[in-house]
């Protein structure tokens, strides 16, 4: 169990960017990061997702997250919460919240807006909640981390997070890059010494 899932849902790409680098940090960690996302919610009953997408990373399963080390969650804004997809996937985790199979496993955070004031803090805290339910234990993203003190678009010690703009038209900055590495680094250091 040497793996951090790195899970995600992403509307127009910043939040899979995110993801990336987060990864990349994990990795540098020495542990291997497993990228997964989550299919979108349809709000046409009979329509189906298929299991494999076109393109990107697999969908996410039940069992990535029971075999997994640690996890990195990412979701984009909406309305303060995290995106109705990866909700919907985690109200389908009571299995493993049976089993007590997340306890003490650490777990970080991420996510874009549209807007400097969009709710980066309140969708960080909102998925923090049911990782807290099943008992995992949330790792912040210190301010002994420089760019933190520095940054002029995202950034929060709840996990990171990036100004993506409308349209998610802004790159994601050079403070954004770092800290999404930084977080990946911290998490897999973590997850080794918990393991």
């Amino acid at each position: 169990m040497s793996d951090i899932l790195v899970l995600y849902y992403s509307r127009y790409g910043a939040t899979e960017k995110m993801a990336q680098l987060i990864a990349r940090g994990i990795e540098e960690s020495g542990m291997n990061a497993r990228i997964r996302t989550v299919p979108a919610v349809s709000t046409t009953c009979e329509a189906t997702e298929d299991t494999i997408p076109n393109s990107g990373a697999p969908y996410a399963t039940v069992d990535d997250l029971k075999e997994c080390a640690g996890l990195a969650l990412g979701s984009p804004t909406r309305f303060g919460n995290m995106a109705g997809a990866l909700k919907y996937f985690f109200d389908g985790t009571s299995s493993l919240w049976l089993e007590g199979a997340l306890v003490g496993k650490p777990a970080a955070l991420f996510t874009s807006t549209s807007s400097m004031h969009g709710g980066q803090e309140t969708t960080l805290i909102s998925m923090m909640l049911p990782l807290m339910h099943h008992g995992m234990v949330i790792m912040s993203l210190p301010y002994a981390e420089p760019e933190l003190a520095t940054t002029t678009t995202g950034g929060t010690p709840y996990g990171a997070s990036h100004l993506a703009g409308l349209e998610s038209k802004n790159p994601i900055s050079d403070d954004e890059q770092k800290l999404c590495k930084a977080l990946g680094k911290r998490l897999g250091e973590l997850a080794g010494k918990l393991g």
